[in-house]
C-alpha cells in the first residue's frame, strides 16, 4: 500500500513517519515545509490550547506527552523537558486535561492578581530542530518529502492507495472545510539564558501570555486573533507582548530579541480525525488548533490505525 501525506507540519511529518514505522509506504507532499509551516512558529509547549472535544484531545495529548518524553532524551530531536506553571486569577479544580499529566501540582502564589497556578513538567520542542528530525527520520525509514501544492483530493487520490489530509488552515481549501478558522499568532524570541522555567497566563490583563525557554532561545507571546491572517510581523504588537511578558516574568527586561515568528492556528470547533464518509481511502487529520505538537503522535497513532485497519 502507498499513503500520500498532504501537509509538512508537525501533524503530518509524525503521520508519515508512524506509518513507515508501521511498514505503510508513505509519503508526505506540501507546498510549505520546515520554517515556511505554522508548526514553525510555535512556541511548542506541549499544553491542548484550543483543541477540542476534550474527551479525544486529552487522550491524544497523553500519549503524545510520552513520545516526546522518549524523544527528549536523544539530542538531535530538540525536545527538551521543562518545569513550569499555568497561573490562573480564580482558584480553579484541576484542569479538565489533568489526567494527561502524571505529576500535577498546586503552587501558591505567582504575579500579582494571581491566585497561584498548576505546576509540571511538559516536553518542549525547539521547532527548527524538531522539523528537521522529523524530516530526516522519514528518510530514514524510506519516505520522501516532495514540494508540490495539491489542488484538489482527486489530484492526491490519484498517486496513492490512501490519502492523509494534515493540512493545517489549509484545509479551508482542501478538502474544503468551511469550519476550519485561522487563528493569528505572533511571537517574539529573545535571548534569556537565565530564564529556564515556562510560564502561562491566560486570564493576564493585558492579554495572553506565555513564555517557553527553549534550548537557545526562549519563546515570548502571545496575541490569539480569530479570522486574522496577516503573516506579517507586527512591530507594535512585538512591543506589547514583550512588554506582558516582563510584567510576569521580570528576568526577561533587557534581554535581546533574536527574531519573531508569525503563525496561522487552524482552528475547528472539533479536530477532524476520522475516515472521509464518501471515500474511506481519505482520512482527515486537521483542526488541531494550538495543539498540533501537543496532539501529533497520539493522532499519528489513530490515523495509522485507521490506514492499517489494526
Amino acid at each position: 500500500m502507498r499513503v500520500l501525506v498532504v501537509g509538512a507540519g508537525v501533524v503530518g511529518l509524525s503521520c508519515a513517519v508512524r506509518l513507515r514505522e508501521a511498514g505503510v509506504a508513505a509519503d508526505v507532499v506540501a507546498d510549505a515545509a520546515g520554517a515556511a509551516t505554522t508548526s514553525a512558529a510555535a512556541a511548542a509547549l506541549w499544553y491542548p490550547y484550543r483543541a477540542h472535544p476534550p474527551e479525544r484531545v486529552t487522550g491524544w495529548a497523553a500519549s503524545t506527552r510520552e513520545e516526546l518524553e522518549r524523544l527528549s532524551a536523544d539530542a538531535t530531536t530538540g525536545v527538551v523537558l521543562r518545569d513550569g506553571v499555568e497561573y490562573v486569577r480564580q482558584p480553579t479544580g484541576e484542569p479538565w486535561w489533568a489526567s494527561a499529566v502524571p505529576r500535577l501540582a498546586w503552587r501558591g502564589g505567582g504575579p500579582a492578581g494571581c491566585a497561584g497556578g498548576w505546576a509540571f513538567r511538559a516536553p518542549v520542542a525547539d521547532t527548527g530542530r524538531y522539523l528537521d528530525w522529523l524530516a530526516a527520520r522519514l528518510g530514514d525509514l524510506g519516505g520522501s518529502l516532495r514540494h508540490e501544492r495539491m489542488r484538489s483530493v482527486a489530484q492526491a487520490r490519484a498517486e496513492a492507495d490512501a490519502v492523509v489530509l494534515a493540512t493545517g488552515v489549509g484545509a479551508r481549501e482542501l478538502p474544503g472545510d468551511p469550519a476550519v478558522t485561522p487563528v493569528r499568532g505572533q511571537v517574539v524570541r529573545v535571548r534569556a539564558p537565565s530564564v529556564r522555567q515556562w510560564v502561562l497566563d491566560e486570564g493576564h490583563p493585558a492579554g495572553l501570555v506565555y513564555v517557553v525557554p527553549r534550548i537557545d532561545d526562549v519563546v515570548c507571546g502571545g496575541v490569539d486573533e480569530p479570522g486574522a491572517e496577516s503573516p506579517e510581523v507586527d512591530a507594535q504588537t512585538a512591543r506589547r507582548i514583550l512588554a506582558r511578558c516582563i510584567d510576569v516574568v521580570p528576568e526577561l527586561a533587557g534581554a535581546q530579541v533574536t527574531g519573531h515568528a508569525v503563525g496561522l492556528r487552524p482552528y475547528r470547533p472539533s479536530v477532524r480525525l476520522e475516515r472521509d464518509p464518501s471515500d474511506p481511502g481519505v482520512v482527515h487529520c486537521y483542526g488541531h488548533g494550538g495543539a498540533g505538537v501537543t496532539l501529533s503522535w497520539g493522532c499519528a497513532d489513530e490515523v495509522t490505525d485507521l490506514i492499517t485497519g489494526r
